[in-house]
């Protein structure tokens, strides 16, 4: 169902049922590990992408940089010039 580089490639999934009755296969609520990782500041035209390509040498494993932070919408975390973000060593 996901990429194997996915954050969802290892949840398990479960099947439920929709408010309408419909039958759909879900993934289980996933528990962010804590990582530690090193500070980097956001600057104008920072994207998550990008960083994970520098640092893993995958622009898809941009997820992990967003788990190593606490906004739930990963674009925040570059939004803001100047802010400081954790970007993990892997």
């Amino acid at each position: 169902m996901f990429l194997e580089n996915s954050r969802y490639a290892r949840v398990p999934q479960v099947v439920t049922k929709t408010i309408d009755g419909r039958t759909v296969v879900a993934i289980r609520l996933r528990r962010l590990p804590i990582v530690e990782g090193d500070p980097v500041m956001v600057e104008g035209g920072s994207r998550l992408d990008v960083m994970a390509q520098r640092n893993f040498q995958d622009g898809t494993m941009f997820w992990h940089i967003a788990d190593a932070n606490t906004d739930l919408e990963a674009p925040e975390l570059v939004r803001v010039v100047g802010r400081i973000i954790s970007v993990p060593s892997r």
